[in-house]
């Protein structure tokens, strides 16, 4: 045994890689010195092992800053992605009417949009808006920390822990907020994991799981535990919360002893060199010392700039373990580099076409405007695309994706010298500056509508992509960049206004006409709220039977500051805002609890918005009605036009029929104005079709309306349907309409709309009317 271990110890010497006899047999007498040596093996393994725990220790310290980084990115992400719709004036609008399947197709957009597996809104009365409500957590355990104003943080929900962002609605004050999550689950720490440089084992603890040294361990320090019986590096992170009552912590784990093992080699290399030094101590040493600790030192000084973020780069002159420990630390670096940059360019860029975002455009807007010299005049224009929505309905949102990744490859072929943007949904902003004070800006305009009348093709099919466009101008419109936008925006709304696939520049009576439109909203909500609104009722003439049969019911408003305003003025704006449909119901209800004193042979006719058939809803509404006013079914005829057809024709032939079986009538009003009303008298047996005023105009002094009038009256005879001419205000329309076969008269001849008191009196009075037609 006790000459085995020399020969053992001189036969692995001689198996070392030196290089030359003369130094394997320096190295052997050197072995004579084995008591010095070890001395110095121990000390030199010593400081390399001390060496390597604190390089350990700040890599653990780095990575975990690292963690944090993305953590924070990720959800300042989600931050941007759920501010983008929170300030979308459709779906703020949807929330502040509770038009649940706007809100929910928003919110399943969003989901699909950011990767998500939860969106929801939360009102200020505590309500949850949402989808699909499975998992979320308790609305009052949420409240708090967002009426505090904090945005980011976990929560725990049904499926576990989820990393979420709110931003707040706001209509303009604020009504709730919109929460988005995505898991922190198991997969989610293992994803993060893998984009550390260093082996890390990663784990989130809840605060009632929490041991009692991990309580109490202070937070972003790295300090070293034994785990599961060897050495182990730990840190650990406060989680930001968004929900009362847990307090998760982040354990970060690095076994010391892998990142000590990359030293094991230097330790068998130190060994040798002092080995060798022994016998070449004077002529050698001061080289094997400077070979040994300056990559060292190099390595200690680039990560302590690294940590301080001063870019560096190891340069590798050895392809030994210092050599592949220096290459690796570039990698490092490199890597934490590119995903930097792929953060910012996310965090600026629409992920969809890869346009700039709207943060980036108001960034960019800002600079143009700041650098603007002399006379140069700056564009931005609002984009919104016509009937979107259709492509997305009849060709389904995967078409809708590639229409709008099309046409933001087509503006970049276009204007490359312009600035585009994705503002979100449909909408996108063009920014064109240094244009000279003597270029027509119309020649611009003109030539960003031409930017979307190529023809598209998608799946073999034609895609609709026409544009509105909002133009507002620098420095005549304004020099500052939200002002701008602003105002760019208040003239895309009045181009949507004026028939769409057009243009309009901004003009300062915009503004007032915004303003003007945003108190008559406030307005039209109140007159809701507080019972605004009255009924006039417009008779309706049998020609059979010579006399009044029905009533039209007529919307009025008496506004308290502006007296009566026309229906013509507020109603698109209630149908714009969505607020027709309480105006509908409200008018559905008085309208039958009126009609229910009048005569039994008496009828009520209803105007039906297609907003209330797209709501849906309107069957039950009608039911209501005629339930709590007593009004049979058969008294009730409901007014549609043939726009309700367009959104989904099924659904809207399935509601009408239903109505038709409890007995209510359905009449087609305005026909004759429409692309498609001779299809939808063959789709649906309609009880009574209205002949639009357009026809009944010129009858008294022209006879080229008589055949038209002679056709619609025998087509409606034929198909068992009866015909109402409305607008007629002489004697001379009233007898050709007769002669020609019409059965039911409407218009001033008989009498204007009078209040609901009068009813009675024009029922009573029916030979004054007719004495006027006889004379």
């Amino acid at each position: 045994m006790s000459t085995a271990f020399p020969r053992a110890l001189l036969s692995r010497l001689a198996n070392l890689r030196i290089g030359s006899l003369r130094a394997r047999i320096a190295l052997l007498f050197a072995a004579l010195f084995a008591a010095v040596l070890g001395v110095v093996v121990m000390l030199a393994a010593g400081a390399l092992a001390n060496f390597g725990e604190d390089s350990a220790a700040r890599d653990m310290a780095a990575n975990a800053r690292v963690f944090d980084e993305i953590l924070a990115a990720r959800a300042r992400q989600m931050s941007d992605e759920a501010g983008v719709l929170a300030h979308d004036f459709g779906f703020r609008e949807a929330v502040a009417t509770g038009d649940a399947p706007t809100i929910a197709s928003a919110l399943t957009s969003l989901k699909d949009r950011a990767g998500s597996d939860m969106a929801f809104v939360l009102t200020l009365e505590g309500e949850v808006l949402t989808a699909d409500a499975a998992g979320i957590p308790a609305p009052h355990t949420l409240w708090t920390k967002l009426d505090a104003g904090k945005t980011r943080g976990i929560i725990r929900s049904g499926r576990g822990l989820a990393l979420a962002a709110a931003a707040p609605i706001e209509a303009p004050d604020l009504i709730g907020w919109l929460v988005i999550a995505q898991p922190f689950d198991r997969a989610e720490l293992d994803r993060l994991v893998e984009l550390a440089p260093i082996a890390l084992g990663a784990q989130v603890v809840e605060n009632s799981r929490q041991q009692r040294w991990l309580r109490t361990a202070r937070a972003d320090t790295v300090f070293e535990r034994e785990l599961g019986g060897e050495r182990t590096l730990v840190h650990v992170s406060d989680l930001a919360v968004l929900q009362e009552g847990i307090s998760p912590r982040l354990v970060l784990r690095h076994p010391l002893a892998q990142s000590l093992a990359a030293f094991g080699h230097l330790k068998l290399l130190l060994g040798a060199l002092a080995a060798a030094g022994i016998a070449l101590v004077l002529a050698m040493g001061w080289r094997i010392a400077r070979s040994v600790t300056e990559p060292l030192e190099q390595l200690d000084e680039a990560t302590r700039a690294i940590s301080e973020g001063r870019e560096i780069s190891l340069d590798i002159v050895t392809d030994d373990e210092v050599g592949r420990l220096a290459e690796s630390f570039n990698q490092m670096v490199a890597a934490i580099d590119e995903r930097e940059r792929q953060i910012i360019h996310v965090g600026l860029h629409d992920g969809l076409t890869g346009l700039p975002n709207r943060k980036l455009f108001t960034e960019q807007l800002g600079n143009t405007l700041a650098r603007r010299r002399g006379d140069e005049r700056v564009m931005v224009a609002y984009v919104d695309l016509d009937d979107f929505k259709m492509v997305n309905d009849s060709l389904g949102h995967p078409a809708g994706d590639a229409l709008l990744r099309i046409i933001a490859d087509h503006l970049r072929e276009d204007l490359p010298d312009a600035l585009i943007a994705r503002l979100g949904g449909d909408e996108f902003a063009i920014l064109i500056d240094n244009i000279d004070p003597k270029t027509p800006i119309e020649t611009i305009a003109d030539r960003l509508q031409n930017c979307f009348d190529r023809p598209i093709m998608i799946n073999g099919q034609a895609a609709q992509s026409g544009a509105s466009i909002g133009i507002a101008i620098a420095p005549g419109d304004s020099n500052d960049g939200a002002t701008l936008m602003k105002h760019a925006d208040l003239a895309l709304y009045r181009a949507k206004h004026e028939g769409k696939a057009t243009y309009h520049f901004f003009e300062p009576a915009l503004d007032e006409a915004a303003r003007r439109r945003r108190q008559m909203e406030l307005d039209l909500r109140a007159a809701i709220k507080d019972g605004g609104f009255t009924l006039n009722f417009q008779p309706l003439y049998n020609l059979a039977e010579r006399r009044l049969t029905g009533f039209e019911a007529l919307i009025r408003w008496n506004h308290p500051v502006r007296g009566r305003i026309n229906p013509a003025e507020f109603i698109p704006l209630a149908e714009e805002t969505g607020l027709i449909i309480p105006i509908g119901e409200w008018v559905m209800r008085e309208a039958c609890r009126l009609a229910s004193k009048w005569p039994s042979d008496v009828t009520v006719a209803v105007n039906v918005s297609a907003k209330q058939f797209a709501a849906g809803g309107i069957a039950s509404t009608v039911m209501s009605a005629l339930s709590s006013s007593g009004l049979p079914a058969h008294r009730l005829e409901l007014e549609i036009t043939e726009s309700i057809f367009i959104a989904d024709v099924e659904t809207t032939l399935t509601t009408l029929h239903s109505l038709r079986n409890i007995g209510v009538r359905i009449a087609l009003d305005d026909f004759g104005t429409g692309y498609s009303s001779l299809s939808y008298l063959r789709s649906f047996p309609f009880d009574k079709v209205k002949i639009d005023r357009s026809f009944i105009e010129d009858l008294g002094t022209s006879t080229s309306g008589h055949a038209m009038i002679r056709a619609i009256t025998m087509l409606a005879e034929a198909l068992g349907m009866e015909t109402l001419a409305e607008g007629v205000e002489d004697v001379a329309q009233f007898e050709v309409l007769e002669r020609e076969g019409c059965q039911n008269i409407q218009g001033y001849l008989f009498s204007r709309p009078v209040e609901a008191d009068a009813v009675f009196g024009l029922l009573r009075e029916g030979a004054g009317y007719q004495r006027q037609l006889a004379g």
